[in-house]
């Protein structure tokens, strides 16, 4: 049995998560620890009657210092989660990020612990956009030279940055597939008269509104027609349960920097 730690408990992604682990039939992952940040309320408090599922028998707690786990998931945010990685590394322990929004030196942190233990660092768990991402690469090889690309992203007002880590990934994946360094050729939003569209460039948009849990579509368009590749995202649990999978597969991991197409064996 891999006992698994969720932090950020009383958040969207963290209750998802103990749902999710509350769910799952394999029995072979167990939730036995639950974090959230010191000073809130819900310290002490059964991680079930937060999360709506029966009591788990898990109460919560503040520190990873006081928590009993294999695997800790986190989807926190970027400070929260440079102070987790660093009790992983030190504690020999994996760890599954979901977390986005990271500067250079946190992603420098990241690709340095993961030389000591084994990390699963992906800014989407979901299988179905980790499909999308194949199928953006295949699109990038056949249409993208000869393409306008724009990437459009929707999600919920709380979220805190932009663009998403998922738009972000699949302008990597298409960047690395034309020759491209993303930091040079991206175009974030657009005001006033900016030009004559620069073709090499791809574009980001990024909305931000009520509960969408995240859209995304990334879009080839030259003269004549226009392929489009879309992920809509109806429910959270569709992230939670590829994180669970996930922290099943990082428990029997060698130290290396992982990410879902690993976990899905679509590298190949």
């Amino acid at each position: 049995m891999v006992k698994i730690a969720v932090s950020g408990v009383s958040g969207r992604m963290g209750q998802a998560i103990v749902r999710a682990l509350a769910e799952d039939d394999d029995k072979q992952l167990c939730l036995s620890a639950a974090i959230h940040r010191a000073g809130s309320d819900v310290l002490g408090v059964d991680v079930g009657e937060i999360c709506g599922v029966a009591k788990q028998n898990v109460p919560v707690c503040a520190e990873l210092g006081d928590a009993d786990f294999d695997v800790l998931i986190d989807f926190t945010c970027a400070e929260s989660t440079a102070a987790h990685l660093e009790h992983c590394r030190r504690h020999s322990k994996p760890i599954v990020i979901g977390t986005t929004g990271f500067d250079e030196a946190q992603k420098h942190m990241i690709h340095a612990a993961a030389q000591q233990i084994p990390i699963v660092f992906s800014p989407n768990m979901s299988i179905g956009v980790n499909v999308c991402y194949h199928l953006v690469r295949q699109a990038a090889v056949a249409l993208g030279g000869d393409c306008d690309i724009e990437i459009i992203e929707a999600h919920h007002r709380h979220k805190l940055d932009a663009p998403s880590g998922t738009a972000l990934r699949m302008g990597e994946i298409i960047a690395t597939e034309l020759g491209r360094e993303l930091d040079q050729c991206a175009v974030y939003g657009r005001a006033g008269e900016g030009g004559v569209r620069d073709n090499n460039s791809i574009g980001f948009a990024s909305l931000r509104a009520g509960d969408i849990v995240g859209d995304h579509t990334v879009m080839f368009a030259s003269e004549g027609e226009q392929v489009e590749i879309s992920h809509k995202a109806s429910s959270r649990m569709t992230f939670a349960a590829g994180a669970v999978r996930a922290a099943g597969w990082v428990s029997h991991q060698v130290p290396g920097l992982y990410d879902m197409q690993d976990v899905l064996n679509l590298h190949a």
